[in-house]
């Protein structure tokens, strides 16, 4: 089921809105609605995730020395290219 909402936008951005959805052959309220819900998705991962930490991090749960510099050494790596 869906629901209608009224959103404001300055008209500049009205008009990439209408520009892409010509280019995609979509309508604006699709290429809209595709963006929120990208929006929400990735927020709502973000959040979780920042939730998890923080219950790890109550728990006392933290990485290691060694765990520590094995990421480094890892980015170091990928960084030098080797």
């Amino acid at each position: 089921m869906t629901a209608a909402f009224t959103i404001r936008l300055d008209e500049d951005k009205l008009a990439k809105l209408d520009a892409l959805a010509a280019d995609m052959d979509r309508s604006r309220s699709w290429i809209a609605a595709k963006a929120i819900e990208t929006y929400v998705e990735l927020n709502a991962w973000q959040i979780a995730q920042i939730k998890a930490g923080i219950a790890e991090a109550d728990r006392g749960e933290f990485a290691t020395e060694e765990e520590l510099d094995a990421i480094e050494a890892e980015i170091r790596a990928k960084i030098e290219g080797r």
